[in-house]
């Protein structure tokens, strides 16, 4: 198992790329703590990983933590979570993401604008003042940041949402750089459009086959993302096989930023 007597923090974890991520680092042994703003979301992810262990697969433990990733009330509260019931914390990552829906950029509200900024940038801030101090006291540690496609190959009536997450890879390059000398890896993965619940609102559309073949005709190998390839290349950046690996920003987009 590549991640045995690791504990991980995935914040959105209650669904999506963040479910996928919790539950496959948990099948390679980790324990996760599985946070989201929506509390009985991330029990039933925490509830799953406890029933998919058995005598013949021994999985890592989960524990669901509801919070608020902007508030930094919040985050202590998740540290003292994952201290208290698993004892130390290796990996943290940052998925817990939104957007304003895909419309004019005169049309995004500030309160739109305000929100995604928030959840997609402050919340990585707010990790950092949490957890560098911690990891620098245990020898290191890693953080993966899930950014998007977005911020390196902008979509037209995302304006708001693509400048997030472009903030997202270079704040993770500009961490890596500073935080190397602390033996503190931090990388970021970026996603094309996937099978998600916000899949409407990046669109801007409703989600029907004619209006996803519009969105796969720009993806060279012609699907969307899901969480289980999200999850796979958090898996690599979270091991131990990554321990030269820092200041990535890995595409996992199926060719759509070539």
């Amino acid at each position: 198992m590549r991640l045995q007597g690791k504990t991980v923090i995935v914040t959105g974890g209650g669904s999506g790329f963040g479910e996928g991520i919790a539950k496959t680092f948990a099948r390679e042994g980790a324990n996760v703590v599985v946070n989201d703003l929506n509390g009985p979301a991330a029990e039933r992810v925490a509830s799953e990983i406890a029933l998919a262990s058995s005598p013949e697969v021994k999985h890592g433990r989960a524990i669901a933590v509801a919070g608020d990733v902007t508030k930094r009330a919040d985050w202590q509260t998740l540290f003292d979570a994952a201290i208290q019931d698993f004892g130390s914390v290796q990996v943290v990552v940052n998925n817990a993401g939104t957007t304003h829906r895909n419309k004019p950029v005169l049309d995004v509200t500030e309160a739109e604008f305000d929100r995604v900024y928030a959840v997609n940038v402050k919340s990585i801030y707010w990790s950092v003042e949490q957890f560098v101090p911690y990891f620098r006291e245990q020898g290191g540690g890693a953080f993966i940041n899930i950014a998007s496609t977005a911020g390196v190959r902008p979509r037209p009536g995302l304006v708001w949402y693509n400048g997030s997450k472009a903030a997202v890879i270079i704040a993770s390059k500009a961490l890596a750089v500073e935080l190397g000398v602390d033996r503190i890896r931090v990388n970021c993965i970026n996603p094309v459009m996937g099978e998600t619940a916000l899949l409407a609102e990046f669109m801007g559309m409703d989600d029907t086959p004619e209006n996803r073949r519009k969105f796969l005709a720009t993806i060279p190998l012609g699907r969307l993302s899901t969480p289980q390839d999200v999850a796979n290349a958090a898996l690599y950046l979270a091991s131990d096989d990554a321990e030269f690996i820092t200041g990535v920003a890995l595409e996992v987009d199926g060719g759509r930023c070539v």
